[in-house]
Order: structure tokens, then C-alpha cells, then sequence
């Protein structure tokens, strides 16, 4: 008999924003859970750091939104982008219903952290760190039963009335389940790196392009951390043209002195992110409930995955915890059907404008071999600053925002 087995109602795979969300809901309601996370800290470079108004909003229905707004962060009320030598604002969320009408800039890690303290409040609650879910368990008819997991200690069982796989867009529980994955085309991929920041610099503007290249940079109080935009499979071209010739890019479209980009000494400081957007359907089985990027991986284009997965987390608890609480056992596959019901449509037509989005606007910019021009639908907002406030609705409340309908 294994000793170290454990049980739970729940056990959720993965301790992103989606896992540690939906865990510290189900604790707080009283509902046994079990997160797992296979790293030994939320330390990531490729964790994004917006945390938008609907979030906000949702941290504030749960008491907490003062905490964390206390801690280390920058906001952003106004989203500019510079196309070429003209900058225009995109989008005004001054005016959004919601009680922080600004996108909060936060390492992720510091987020998860302040998340997973808060959880681990509650008994019901349980974070198994550097623990890697492994596969999925079921039982004689098909049904999925728990998860095999394995910490530094070896392999062990976990038993659970149900699995959440939020463990990502290379999701584990996803692949053992067998699910389907449409991909949905991506022209570009993004790397990442840092540039040193001075306090005279004050710039507004998230993104910059010019033709052949976009940069967006967020401001990490003591720097900046940047994403460079180029088409999809580029990064050898970029590569075998030169560290010179790319930091000579980079200050050229941030607008910034060579040697501001002292601290990129070599390619080991670049680091490759290849965007994935795609979803799965069904995203669940018995026994069996995906969310996040396991369901429906994001582009980074608007920064808004975060922030749909916190929403699918919310939209999940919103219909779990009342079957949780008003059965024993296994929740029937209509449940679990209902969150999918109730957070693909949101989540498939934010990728469906990401994608149009990078075809319409990010590729014939990283395509073209001279100067560009603003946009006309971007120069509309330019001249008629009222319509900010419609980019402003679709990034910072996105589509369905969650509200906390439990009863605790």
C-alpha cells in the first residue's frame, strides 16, 4: 500500500492563475482541495503581469483588493502605442464601471504568492509544490479518480471526487485525457528579455513598431521587461545577424541609447517564447474539468490571459461549489459541461480578435521593409478619443467578466 497517498474533493494540476484561484475558492468554501505545481516557487520569466479591472473588480468582491494593491505594482490608465513617429492612446479605462479603472502591472509570481497565502488560510486547503502531476487514475468504467503524482520523494496517488488540469498550455492532464487541440494560426513568436530602467524614464507607450519589428515593454519598476515581437520561426535569421545588430533594433524602436542595452551580453539573456493560440473541445470528461490555458491557450497580443483564467476559475467555483456541496462523490458530466457552456464562447471570441489582430495589424508590420503608418481604425481613435472607451471594455472586462456568486 502506498503510505503517502491523499485524497481530496478536488485536485487541481497546475498553480497558475487558474489553479491557485479556483483552490483558494474551493477552500474558502470549504471544499477540500489539493493543488499541485511542479516547480518549487511560481518564479517564471514568461509569467505575464497584468492584472486587469475585471480581476480587480473580482479581488475586491472577495475583500482583498486593498491588500493587494498594497503590494509593489504600477498602474496603467491609459494604453498608448506607437506606430512609426506617431504614438496614439488605444485605450481609456478611466471610465470603466469597475472600482480600479487601471491595469495593474505585478510580477506574476508576486500575485500567486499573495494568492497562495491567503489560500493557505483555510484548512480545506492544500499546496504540494515541486510536485508534478503525472497521469490520470480511473476506475473500471472509464471514469477518472484522482491523479499519480511525483515530488522528490518518489511516486504517489492522489484521490479526488474531481481533476482540474489548469497546468498550462503544454498541459499534462490534457494530453493523458487525450483531448483534441485546434490550433489556430499564429504568425509570431516573442523574446524575451530585460532592459535596464532609469526614473527619467517616463514613457507612456506600451508597444512600439516600426517596420520589420514591435516591442512591448512593461515597466517592472527597476526595469523593463521586454517582449520582442518577430515572425514565427525568425529567431535564427535574428540570431545569425548578430547581438550587435539586435540590440541596435531594440534601441532603435524603444528609443533608447545603445547602452541601455548593456545588460543583454549575450543570446543566453534572449529567451524565446513560441505563441501558441488554440482550445480544446470538450473540456471535460467524467471525472475531468480543464480550464485556463489547458482549455484555450491565449496570444499574448492585449495581455489579457491572466485574466481569462482567473475568470474561468471563478466561472468554474460559481457552478462547482454548490454541486460540491449538495452532493458526495462524483459531480455529473453536465456540471462539468456547464463551466465549458458558460467560459468557451468568452474565451474563443477574444482569440478569434487576437488572431485577427496579429494577421491584420502585428504581420505586415514585422513584414514590411519601410516605414509604417498608424492604422486607420487606430487613427479613428486618435481623432474621436470617446471610442478608447470600447478597447478599454474588450481588454480591461474582456468578454463575460465573473463576478463571485458564492455564498461563503
Amino acid at each position: 500500500m502506498d503510505t503517502r497517498h491523499k485524497e481530496a474533493r478536488v485536485c487541481i494540476a497546475g498553480g497558475g492563475p487558474a489553479g491557485i484561484m479556483l483552490g483558494y475558492l474551493l477552500a474558502r468554501a470549504g471544499i477540500s482541495v489539493i493543488v499541485l505545481e511542479k516547480w518549487p516557487d511560481f518564479f517564471r520569466d514568461f509569467r505575464g503581469d497584468t492584472i486587469h479591472p475585471s480581476t480587480m473588480d473580482a479581488l475586491a468582491e472577495l475583500g482583498l483588493l486593498d491588500e493587494f494593491l498594497a503590494l509593489p505594482h504600477s498602474e496603467m490608465a491609459r494604453m498608448s502605442l506607437t506606430v512609426g513617429p506617431d504614438e496614439v492612446a488605444v485605450a481609456d479605462f478611466s471610465h470603466l464601471p469597475t472600482r480600479a479603472r487601471f491595469i495593474a502591472f505585478i510580477p506574476q509570481w508576486d500575485f500567486l504568492n499573495f494568492l497562495a497565502t491567503k489560500a493557505a488560510a483555510f484548512p480545506a486547503f492544500t499546496l504540494l509544490m515541486a510536485t508534478d502531476a503525472t497521469g490520470l487514475i480511473r476506475d473500471e468504467s472509464g471514469r477518472i479518480t484522482g491523479i499519480t503524482a511525483r515530488d522528490a520523494d518518489g511516486a504517489f496517488d492522489i484521490s479526488a471526487d474531481l481533476v482540474i488540469g489548469a497546468d498550462g498550455r503544454h498541459s499534462t492532464m490534457r494530453d493523458a485525457l487525450g483531448a483534441k487541440v485546434a490550433a489556430l494560426g499564429v504568425p509570431i513568436d516573442v523574446l524575451w528579455f530585460r532592459i535596464d530602467r532609469h526614473d527619467a524614464d517616463t514613457r507612456e507607450s506600451l508597444a512600439y513598431t516600426e517596420a520589420g519589428g514591435a516591442l512591448v515593454m512593461l515597466d517592472r519598476h527597476d526595469y523593463w521587461q521586454c517582449g520582442f515581437i518577430i515572425e514565427k520561426g525568425a529567431f535564427d535569421a535574428i540570431k545569425a545577424a548578430g547581438l550587435d545588430a539586435f540590440r541596435s533594433s531594440i534601441a532603435t524602436l524603444a528609443k533608447l541609447p545603445q547602452g541601455a542595452l548593456a545588460g543583454i551580453e549575450s543570446w543566453d539573456d534572449v529567451k524565446l517564447l513560441s505563441v501558441a493560440v488554440d482550445h480544446v473541445s470538450p473540456w471535460a470528461a467524467d471525472g475531468i474539468l480543464l480550464i485556463g490555458d489547458a482549455a484555450h491557450a491565449m496570444s499574448p497580443v492585449g495581455g489579457v490571459g491572466i485574466n481569462y483564467a482567473i475568470a474561468d476559475a471563478i466561472g468554474a467555483a460559481n457552478i462547482l461549489v454548490p454541486a460540491l456541496r449538495a452532493k458526495k462523490g462524483a459531480l455529473p458530466l453536465a456540471t462539468l459541461n456547464a463551466v465549458e457552456a458558460r467560459r468557451a464562447p468568452a474565451a474563443l471570441r477574444m482569440q478569434k480578435l487576437q488572431v485577427l489582430l496579429q494577421d491584420r495589424f502585428l504581420a505586415p508590420i514585422l513584414r514590411a521593409k519601410k516605414g509604417v503608418r498608424m492604422p486607420l481604425p487606430f487613427r479613428f481613435l486618435a481623432w474621436f478619443p470617446i471610442l478608447r472607451r470600447i478597447p478599454a471594455r474588450v481588454i480591461g472586462l474582456g468578454f463575460r467578466p465573473e463576478h463571485i456568486e458564492i455564498d461563503f
